[in-house]
């Protein structure tokens, strides 16, 4: 169990840190509005994560214990997904952009923005179906349990990273403009993982 964790919170850290759309929004308020909103704008996408984690959960456990045969389909679509994701890092720009004139809102706002963001994004749940199940360390058993000790870990590892992009934010996007080699490496960094998971996934 304590193996698979920690290899499942490497994997999370590094998506964490890949330039994605959610945490350049996160830099972008930061930069723009004071670490604060970047703060409020990462507890609404970390909140939002609470509900794909329930529907995963609840969605999967009794099929995934009863259905040796669906579950392995399941990972093998996830696989193909993971794959896919890959690919279309392969094919993105590099390069790191920011958004230029971001308007200011309340911390409220910002949070229930980040809770929409992440709720009506059909990927993530997508994602989550994906990156979960190649986890569980009893897939036979209490697979409730397991989704949300994984969910949770998750949801704090983002916090913790998505957090200090915020508190960090002049530092950071310094870094990122100043060294272009950087979003090269952390794309391919990126492929790499996608990859590894998918082979996690296929290999029994």
């Amino acid at each position: 169990m304590i193996e698979t964790l920690l290899s499942f919170v490497v994997a999370t850290c590094i998506l964490a840190l890949s330039p994605g759309p959610d945490n350049m929004y996160v830099l972008t308020q930061s930069l723009a509005n004071g670490s604060k909103s970047g703060l409020a704008t990462t507890a609404g996408l970390i909140s939002g994560c609470i509900v794909h984690t329930t529907l995963l959960a609840f969605g999967l456990s009794a099929i995934i214990t009863t259905n040796e045969t669906f579950f392995y389909g399941i990972k093998v679509l996830g696989a193909v997904y993971l794959l896919y994701l890959a690919y279309q890092v392969f094919k993105s720009d590099a390069s790191v952009q920011f958004v230029e004139n971001v308007p200011k809102k309340s911390y409220m706002q910002l949070f229930k923005q980040g809770v929409v963001m992440n709720l009506l994004n059909p990927k993530v749940m997508i994602f989550f179906l994906a990156f979960f199940p190649a986890f569980l360390w009893q897939p036979e058993t209490d697979t409730v349990h397991q989704f949300y000790i994984l969910g949770i870990a998750f949801m704090v590892v983002s916090f913790i990273i998505f957090g200090t992009i915020s508190l960090l934010a002049g530092r950071v996007s310094v870094f990122l403009k100043n060294n272009k080699k950087t979003g090269v490496s952390l794309k391919w960094l990126q492929i790499l993982v996608f990859l590894g998971i998918a082979a996690f996934i296929l290999v029994p």
